[in-house]
């Protein structure tokens, strides 16, 4: 399943409702510790599409029981949002004090995996979460540590 998603930073909280929506039926309730993560990582990889590639991007969902591709691994639940910006995404080291530059460092800290890899003209940064995986350490967000784990952080709840 897939979301079409404009260059505009109102998208990541229309991302994010329609991400939440789609865990009806999957088998994730939607206060699953699992999916508040995926809610949360749908907003980082999405506001960095909009924020730096300024341009369209597509986000797809592979979730268990919701479509063909999940039933391959049906503990897997699988986020990918392409783009057509040749510009890889870049990790930042940032003070305490700057508003951004976690994003990607928050979703290495609560994906199980994640990655990326050039796609046609642009390319694709995907992460995935493991259903029966044990925390990792440093994600405690993911798994019922709450959000004060993760300092400094701050993210709008929409």
């Amino acid at each position: 399943m897939q979301l079409e998603i404009r260059p505009d930073p109102a998208e990541v909280g229309r991302a994010r409702r329609w991400a939440r929506s789609r865990l009806a039926g999957s088998g994730i309730a939607v206060d699953e510790p699992l999916a508040e993560t995926l809610i949360l990582l749908v907003s980082e990889l999405v506001t960095n599409a909009v924020v730096h590639t300024g341009r369209p991007a597509v986000l797809r969902l592979s979730l268990p029981g919701a479509d063909r591709a999940a039933e391959e691994d049906p503990a897997t639940v699988r986020l990918e949002v392409a783009d057509d910006s040749t510009r890889a995404p870049v990790p930042r080291c940032v003070d305490g004090d700057a508003t951004g530059g976690r994003g990607l460092a928050l979703v290495d800290g609560l994906a199980d995996r994640w990655g990326w890899s050039r796609e046609g003209a642009g390319k694709r940064i995907w992460c995935e979460l493991d259903r029966c995986s044990e925390p990792r350490q440093g994600a405690a967000v993911a798994y019922g540590g709450g959000l004060a784990s993760f300092e400094g952080l701050a993210f709008e709840a929409v």
